[in-house]
């Protein structure tokens, strides 16, 4: 039986780690087709995270990746960004060149919703990195794509790990709850990548070195990335390094088998300002609310490094 790659739309808002995602899904055509690149305004603003997606497919050495921009603000809310953790261009680190390949000129929720119709029923994942603005404009604006979906497979939320942003809430999800709110109560398939895992894929001097170790600039980029912004979670957590959180996302679609988690009920909050952003997950089944989302609480993180550097190595 071949094996068909799994048609995806990543929708992103780089963010080293997310940037580390994008080329894990390029490395691995064999798995994933990455139909399209959708920016939205998280970590940094919009312009900033079109460009950096931009600047990701050209490291690749994938300049034909089409690259949308999508939502500059919240559904209700104003924007809350991550400089503080990306850096002013969302990628510190290494110094970057501008990019050549283009933009493209469709809005990126419009692209997710002609693909979704386009594309066969159930054969298009949806791979959120940051806020889900986008996904939720997309589900508000055209209904009929909702049970197209494949699946949902996106970075956010914590329950266990509590929240990076507040007290209670993870940034992915604090930055959007009413989209947030919108992408959990459509009935789709969810998988959910959030703090409680990816604190567990943690950056050390030889994950890093063995990335630099390969010689290559994508290698490179990758070391000098997560070197950058290992040092605000070294700083705050007093761990070892530093989550790679979005690559979990890609990681999950290419070998399923590294992850654990729970089908539960995951709800979020929208109305307090206390824990607003907060997801609420039923991992313990307290409540007879309906799974809506598989949790993933543990991953084998020397597996996912290895698949992570070996991918990294192919570009």
């Amino acid at each position: 039986m071949t094996k068909h790659p799994r048609k995806i739309i990543i929708d992103t808002d780089p963010g080293q780690d997310d940037a580390v995602a994008i080329l894990l899904a390029l490395a691995s055509p064999e798995d994933i087709d990455v139909l399209g690149v959708v920016a939205v305004a998280g970590n940094v603003p919009l312009p900033l995270t079109q460009r950096n997606a931009r600047i990701v497919c050209e490291l690749a050495g994938k300049p034909e990746t089409r690259v949308f921009a999508g939502s500059d603000a919240p559904l209700q809310r104003p924007l809350v960004t991550a400089e503080y953790v990306h850096g002013k261009t969302g990628l510190d680190g290494p110094q970057l060149a501008d990019p050549v390949m283009p933009l493209q000129d469709q809005h990126g929720v419009d692209f997710i919703i002609e693909t979704l119709r386009r594309e066969p029923a159930h054969s298009v994942t949806l791979c959120p990195l940051g806020p889900l603005t986008n996904i939720a404009r997309a589900m508000q604006q055209a209904p009929d794509i909702i049970p197209r979906i494949q699946q949902i497979v996106l970075m956010g939320g914590a329950y266990f790990e509590v929240g990076n942003v507040t007290p209670a809430a993870e940034f992915n999800i604090y930055v959007d709850p009413q989209a947030a709110d919108i992408v959990f109560k459509s009935g789709v398939s969810i998988v959910v990548m959030p703090l409680d895992v990816t604190h567990k894929v943690l950056t050390n001097r030889q994950r890093i070195e063995a990335f630099r170790a390969l010689g290559t600039e994508p290698g490179r980029m990758v070391a000098e990335w997560t070197d950058f912004f290992e040092r605000f979670d070294m700083q705050k957590y007093g761990s070892e390094g530093a989550p790679l959180h979005d690559p979990c996302v890609i990681a999950y679609l290419i070998d399923p088998s590294l992850f654990q988690g729970r089908h539960v009920n995951v709800e979020i909050e929208t109305q307090s300002e206390l824990t607003m952003g907060m997801t609420v997950a039923d991992w313990w089944g307290v409540t007879n609310r309906p799974a809506n989302a598989l949790f993933i609480k543990d991953v084998d993180a020397d597996r996912f490094f290895a698949l992570l550097t070996d991918r990294i190595g192919r570009l």
